[in-house]
C-alpha cells in the first residue's frame, strides 16, 4: 500500500506531520500485530522537487520523490495557508497530478484550504466537499460547482475525502486504519494520540453515498440538529419542526419516509450509540453518561440502552472494555 503525502511550500506543516505521523504509528502498530499489509506500507514524501522546502513557519521539509509517473493508492493533501488561491493556479502541474492519482484509483484526502486543489482539478463538481470554515464564502466563489457543505467536517464522495481542520484530519485517518488496516490499530491509534474522548467519525461526516439515500435537505437538517443537541433533555419533536418551518405531522411523516423511522426513534438510536461510546472510552459514571445524553431518569436510560443493544450500560462497558484492553 503506496501513500504519499504532498509537499508544499505553503503548507500548514501541522496538516502534514499529522496525518504523516498517524500513519507511520499504524505501520508500527501493525507490524507489532503480523498484520499481512503492514511491511508494505510506505509513506512517501511528494513535491514538484526533492529540494528541502522551507516553510513561512521556519521549518522545513525534505521531500523524497518528484510527483510523476508513478501511482499511489492514497493520496494526504496539506492545507494551505492563509489565501490559497496563488498557489493553487502557480501550481498546475499538481494540480494535474492529483487529478491523474484519482484517476489511477487513489483515495484522495483532503484539508482545510487543501481542498481547493482538489476543487481546481475538477474532481469535486456536483460532489460533497467541505473546508476551513473561514473560507466558505470565498470556496463558494470560486467553485460554484462543488456541494459546499458548511455543517459537516468531514465529508466523503466515493474516493475523495475532505477535513475542515487538523482535529478532523485526524478522525479521518483514524477512519482509514480502521478500513485499511484494523480497527484494533484504530482504537490504539486514538488512545495514545488523544487525551479526549473523540467523537466517531461517523458523526462528524456526510458520506455522498450513504447520506445521500433521501434527498430531503429539510430532513437532513433535522438529522444534524438532532445529533447535536443530543445532551438536552428537553427536546420536543414538534419544537423542532416548528424550528424548520413545518408543521409537527408533516415532519413527522417526512422524516419516516426519508430514514424509515419517526424522529423520536432516530433521536433515542443515537443517544444511545452516542452513550456507547461515551461508556467504552471515558469513566464517567452510568448516571453521568445518561445525563450527558440527555436522559434524565437513569433507570429509562438504562431500559432504552438495554432494547437497542441487548444488555444494560454496565455489561455493555465491561464487555467493550474487556476487548478494549486485553
Amino acid at each position: 500500500m503506496r501513500i504519499a503525502f504532498l509537499v508544499l511550500p505553503n503548507m500548514l506543516v501541522t496538516s502534514f506531520t499529522n496525518a504523516f505521523e498517524l500513519m507511520f504509528a499504524a505501520r508500527v502498530k501493525a507490524v507489532t500485530e503480523h498484520h499481512p499489509l503492514a511491511k508494505s506500507i510506505s509513506l512517501d514524501k511528494v513535491a514538484i522537487k526533492t529540494e528541502r522546502i522551507s516553510l513561512s513557519s521556519g521549518l522545513s521539509v525534505q521531500p523524497e520523490h518528484v510527483i510523476g509517473t508513478s501511482t499511489y493508492d492514497m493520496v494526504f493533501i496539506p492545507a494551505l495557508w492563509r489565501n490559497p488561491r496563488p498557489l493553487v493556479k502557480a501550481n498546475p502541474d499538481v494540480v494535474e497530478w492529483i487529478r491523474t492519482q484519482w484517476e489511477s484509483g487513489a483515495v484522495i484526502n483532503a484539508t482545510g484550504t487543501g481542498v481547493c486543489l482538489v476543487a481546481e482539478a475538477g474532481l469535486l463538481d456536483n460532489q460533497a466537499a467541505t473546508t476551513h470554515w473561514h473560507h466558505f464564502d470565498q470556496f463558494e466563489k470560486d467553485y460554484p460547482a462543488v456541494n459546499l457543505k458548511r455543517q459537516h467536517f468531514i465529508t466523503s464522495a466515493g474516493k475523495l475525502f475532505c477535513a475542515a481542520s487538523i482535529n478532523a484530519q485526524t478522525d479521518l485517518v483514524l477512519h482509514h486504519v480502521h478500513r485499511f488496516i484494523s480497527r484494533d490499530v484504530s482504537e490504539h491509534l486514538s488512545q495514545h494520540f488523544s487525551h479526549e474522548v473523540r467523537q466517531p467519525y461517523d458523526r462528524l461526516s456526510f458520506d455522498q453515498e450513504k447520506d445521500n439515500a433521501h434527498p430531503d435537505e429539510l430532513i437532513l437538517q433535522a438529522q444534524l440538529w438532532l445529533q447535536n443537541n443530543l445532551s438536552k433533555s428537553s427536546i420536543k419533536i414538534s419544537d423542532v419542526a416548528l424550528m424548520l418551518g413545518t408543521s409537527h405531522r408533516n415532519f413527522s411523516r417526512r422524516f419516516r419516509m426519508a430514514t424509515g423511522v419517526s424522529p423520536l426513534q432516530y433521536l433515542q438510536e443515537q443517544r444511545v450509540q452516542e452513550a456507547k461510546d461515551l461508556l467504552k472510552q471515558s469513566n464517567l459514571s452510568i448516571s453521568e453518561v445518561a445525563f450527558r445524553v440527555g436522559y434524565l431518569d437513569v433507570s429509562y436510560f438504562t431500559k432504552q440502552f438495554g432494547s437497542r443493544s441487548g444488555m444494560s450500560p454496565s455489561n455493555w462497558r465491561n464487555t467493550v472494555r474487556a476487548k478494549l484492553f486485553d
